[in-house]
């Protein structure tokens, strides 16, 4: 048993002691910390378990430039890393068009390389949404520190 369980056990009945407006509170509260940390380890390029994304193949530009950019620089924005919360819980989802790419990468499926053309290309499994002992930790010591003042 892990330490979140044995977190959720022990808070379960502290937190459904609250009110609607404190839990949906507290939930916006780790959602935002959750993004955070997600939009961090993104950037850093890491799996959630530590391990470096697959590089990218080489891909030319028009003028046979080799581009060398980071990969998810715009799906790791707030504009389509969505964090919402309710009384019985946080979500962090992608929206818009970039969610069928957030999940084509985060299972590694095969997609159209072009809209426009048929031929598909099986991508590399590239986690972008996942629980770290990272998360784990924001979302402990989020409840803990809010329990007492409510």
């Amino acid at each position: 048993m892990d330490d979140l369980n044995l977190l959720e056990g022990w808070v379960q009945p502290l937190i459904n002691g609250l009110d609607r407006k404190s839990r949906t509170a507290m939930a916006r509260q780790i959602a935002r910390e959750v993004r955070k940390e997600q939009q961090q380890r993104i950037k850093a390029q890491r799996n959630p378990d530590g391990t470096a994304y697959v590089p990218r193949r080489k891909q030319r530009n028009k003028r046979g430039k080799i581009k060398r950019a980071a990969m998810f620089s715009k799906i790791r924005t707030a504009r389509y890393m969505k964090a919402t919360a309710t009384a019985n819980g946080a979500t962090i989802q992608f929206v818009g068009p970039v969610a069928k790419i957030a999940e084509v990468h985060q299972y590694g499926l095969r997609d159209k390389i072009d809209r426009h053309k048929p031929r598909t290309h099986k991508y590399d499994a590239r986690q972008l949404l996942g629980v770290t002992p990272k998360t784990r930790r924001i979302v402990s010591d989020v409840v803990l520190n809010d329990l007492p003042r409510r």
